[in-house]
């Protein structure tokens, strides 16, 4: 009835040409779904059947106001048309995706029994799949209503929910970021915030195009929008092909200024996508135009929770691991004293340490000891994580240039704290704690502090095993070296076996064994003929 009467309208030609061209597509559409053998009891072929019936009905009372040209004006006339058009285009692309999607392969439950069901915790697969379907399917209303029912459920059933998602529920979720309607836009950041945070969906999200209206929401969302938002960036930023795209998409001017005026939440979650972009080398040059490092700076000074200060300290690490431009920047902001000051927490953490490890070479012992730079270090190797001291000995290893900061270092206390060290159970850390000391041992005065430790030999001694894991045995060779001057040290040496261990280092060629073993076995036949 439809084709009949669109056929015999005069009026609006071209826009009732396109109109026909698609009624002309229902009938094979209908038969393609009602030749399915769940199709009578699929609650959404009922919909679907519902949805087209009521458009043909639309069409041809347009039909007939148009053949008795009653219309109450031409361009709301044409605007109704083109409405009409509209629709059908709705019908016929959810009449494929009904197949498309698969859902009809289960008989299903109305939406509104869904959404309420006691079920709703532990949903059946088949009743996921027809809600999923349904963010594809119809109009945004009915989108919404199952969104509400998909948030709900992801409540008791993540796992269920995730189990089914398939890139095409993915790609309609993406497409919802951009609904007119913010109440719509806040649920599906809902659900692309557990699916982001799941860690199985990133590719599929990227791919389908969900970082531009992330971004977007970042700069004009709700507050609730712009946390979602933020922390989906967070974890789909821990890629680098996904950190350099977030850059592409202009992510990093709005990140910046929620670093600068967010609340706590997402403040610490936007430090954190920038630092997972500072990771990447060749875009810490853009980060700094953006003024990145005052900022990071400033949330070291005054971020409101104790993730955003840690992510602005790694953040700062990132940007001054390899670029001296970027260190002399991070230095004339005041990076130093900001670091020194966070430092001063009961748990330093490691990245501070590092980033302050990056810094320290362009600027003057004077500048450092003036900030109370020592101080700190000894603070972090009594207090810090082990991956804190060991970057605090690192730290040690860049600043002993000369003999007067050896001497500050070992005056400040840092001796008998790098002494423990060598007992860590970390391979890398006991390595980094013997280089510091080989270094401090050159001055005389820190010498006989490690000679008066009675730590320190037995230690040291324990670092010449010449197995290949041992990367420490070339320091200890040449601290062991430093303490042989005292005849205490060197019969400590030899009780504790080193003369074994420095004959196998000796046939590996170790730098300094073959001298020390030369002067550990002359104190030997000493003893010997002393004791005759």
């Amino acid at each position: 009835m439809a084709l009949d009467k669109a056929r015999k309208v005069k009026g609006f030609p071209g826009r009732w040409k396109i109109i026909i061209f698609k009624l002309e597509q229902v009938p094979s559409r209908l038969s393609d779904l009602s030749s399915h053998p769940f199709f009578s009891k699929n609650a959404l072929c009922k919909e679907q059947l519902q949805a087209v019936s009521k458009t043909l009905k639309e069409a041809i009372e347009l039909a007939d106001l148009c053949l008795k040209e009653k219309y109450e004006g031409k361009l709301k006339m044409q605007s109704d048309l083109d409405a009409l058009s509209g629709k059908l285009d709705l019908n016929l692309r959810d009449f494929g995706l009904l197949i498309k999607t698969g859902v009809l392969g289960e008989a299903t439950l109305p939406v509104s029994l869904v959404g309420s069901s006691s079920e709703s915790g532990t949903a059946t697969h088949g009743h996921l799949k027809e809600l999923l379907a349904r963010l594809q399917i119809g109009h945004l209303e009915a989108k919404h209503k199952a969104l509400d029912s998909l948030v709900e459920i992801m409540k008791e059933d993540e796992k269920g929910v995730l189990s089914v998602m398939g890139r095409s529920n993915i790609a309609a979720l993406v497409e919802l970021l951009t609904a007119t309607s913010h109440r719509i836009r806040e649920k599906t950041l809902t659900v692309i915030c557990s699916l982001a945070e799941s860690g199985s969906c990133e590719s599929w999200l990227v791919s389908e195009g969900v970082l531009p209206p992330l971004i977007r929401l970042v700069e004009s969302g709700s507050t609730v929008g712009k946390e979602k938002a933020i922390i989906s960036l967070q974890r789909l930023s821990m890629t680098t092909e996904t950190a350099r795209a977030i850059i592409g998409h202009g992510g990093v001017r709005p990140l910046i200024e929620i670093c600068r005026t967010g609340g706590s939440v997402s403040q610490a979650a936007a430090a954190s996508t920038l630092k997972n972009i500072s990771a990447v080398p060749e875009v810490r040059q853009v980060l700094a135009e953006e003024g990145i490092i005052k900022v990071m700076i400033n949330l070291l000074d005054c971020g409101i929770l104790l993730g955003s200060k840690e992510y602005a300290a790694e953040c700062l690490q990132n940007l001054t691991a390899s670029n001296e431009n970027l260190r002399r920047s991070d230095v004339s902001e005041g990076g130093i004293r900001s670091l020194l000051v966070y430092l001063d927490g009961p748990l330093p953490q490691e990245s501070a340490v590092r980033a302050l490890r990056n810094l320290v070479g362009s600027v003057s012992m004077e500048v450092l000891v003036s900030l109370g730079f020592l101080p700190r270090l000894v603070h972090v190797l009594k207090s810090g994580s082990l991956g804190a001291q060991q970057a605090a000995a690192s730290t040690i290893c860049q600043v002993c240039r000369t003999n007067e900061t050896k001497k500050l270092v070992g005056e400040a206390g840092c001796i008998p704290l790098l002494i423990r060290m060598l007992e860590a159970k970390s391979n890398s850390a006991r390595e980094v704690a013997a280089q510091a000391l080989s270094s401090l041992v050159i001055v005389s005065q820190n010498c006989r502090e490690v000679k008066k430790d009675d730590k320190s030999v037995p230690n040291l001694v324990q670092l010449l095993d010449p197995s290949p894991q041992n990367t420490a045995k070339k320091y200890a060779v040449s601290c062991l070296a430093s303490l042989s001057s005292s005849k205490k040290c060197k019969k400590l040496m030899i009780s504790y076996g080193a003369i074994g261990y420095l004959k196998k280092l000796f046939e590996m060629e170790t730098p300094g064994a073959k001298k020390l073993l030369e002067r550990l076995e002359r104190g030997k036949l000493r003893c010997l003929f002393s004791r005759k």
